[in-house]
């Protein structure tokens, strides 16, 4: 544990999970403040607005924060496909009084071939970069530790985490299929769906990277848990979407409170990509007579759309809640109350 905790330049083995739409410096810097490490999801920033996020939340924290980014295959467009996927979205636009767009584009980039992110990430100099859908180019890579900076990547069975560690990354965050938000899988069509127990087990048994824990850990008990299988660190983001300093809107902070928060579930239907979050229409009506989706993060711009028309409507029947398994154990607080929370949780533990 402590070699990982030296590298990352915190106290406590907790990291926030970067969470787009949900972090924000402010976030990140609390729980940096309070000895985690704080991250920003940047994955579908512009690198005008990365460059904003990270130096904003340099003023409000001088220690470490961790910055991701979006490692997909770039997508690639199928006006067939996308036409398709609008017409079958079509009635439940139009049961909102709403029309589908006219079309979809690809919202944002890839970091994968993307050396205007790159060159952010390089001049600003986050202390911890982090990948998620898979890895960049070995360049970037070799780029990113030549100037010092600490790489952890999302592996979500022990294919990825071989691949990971060849890259030369400095530790696996080890993403259980009990996890809220997107999957981490490199290969979407090749989820294997893996457990956090049994995941985290196996990699820190047959790799020789630190491994962090993520999916489904929402306190203390939890924390200590990952840690008896071999864990050095856990990654929690359900844990923090309730504290002030996030970004989710009330209606989602509701949800999370709420007896819908015991039914979360996995669908390619919001974004093209599988997500884990609290189930509504979006999860069971669009499966039905359901053309192939289009490719990430295009379909995202189509779930999107149809979100913002439910949300004027004040239905939540297509709001998009990511959550984890655990998130009926979310707890209102602070973060920096939160933090110390869980750390005298795990000492409780001990």
């Amino acid at each position: 544990m402590r070699p990982l905790l030296e590298r990352l330049g915190i106290s406590h083995p907790i990291l926030q999970a970067p969470m787009a739409g949900v972090s924000t410096p402010q976030l990140a810097a609390a729980v940096s403040n309070a000895g985690g490490l704080g991250a920003l999801g940047l994955g579908a920033c512009s690198p005008q607005k990365a460059t904003e996020q990270i130096r904003k939340t340099r003023e409000l924290t001088s220690k470490p924060f961790n910055v991701n980014v979006f490692c997909h295959q770039p997508a690639v467009a199928d006006n067939n496909r996308q036409t398709a996927w609008l017409a079958h979205l079509a009635p439940y636009f139009a049961s909102l009084g709403a029309t589908p767009p006219a079309e979809i584009h690809e919202p944002y980039s890839s970091f994968i071939g993307n050396p205007e992110m790159l060159a952010v990430l390089l001049e600003e100099q986050p202390s911890v970069v982090s990948f998620h859908f898979g890895l960049p180019e070995q360049s970037a890579i070799t780029a990113l530790k030549d100037a010092g900076i600490a790489l952890l990547a999302t592996a979500t069975n022990l294919g990825e985490a071989r691949l990971i560690e060849e890259a030369g990354i400095d530790a696996l965050i080890a993403q259980g299929v009990e996890a809220g938000g997107h999957r981490g899988v490199f290969e979407p069509e090749l989820d294997m769906e893996m457990g956090t127990l049994a995941l985290v087990r196996l990699l820190s048994c047959q790799h020789r990277l630190p491994v962090i824990a993520a999916g489904g850990i929402m306190d203390g008990a939890g924390i200590q848990a990952a840690f008896s299988l071999g864990a050095s660190a856990v990654q929690m983001g359900t844990a923090f979407i309730l504290c002030p300093e996030s970004a989710a809107n009330n209606t989602y902070r509701n949800s999370l409170q709420s007896e819908r928060a015991r039914n979360t579930a996995i669908t390619t239907n919001i974004s093209g990509r599988p997500a884990r979050g609290i189930t509504n229409r979006f999860y069971h009506d669009l499966d039905r007579n359901a053309p192939t989706r289009p490719d990430y993060p295009i379909c995202y711009s189509a779930g999107k759309a149809l979100a913002t028309a439910a949300s004027h409507t004040g239905s939540e029947d297509f709001a998009v809640q990511w959550a984890g398994q655990g998130a009926p154990l979310a707890r209102a607080l602070p973060a920096a109350e939160l933090m110390a929370t869980l750390i005298a949780e795990i000492d409780a533990c001990r």
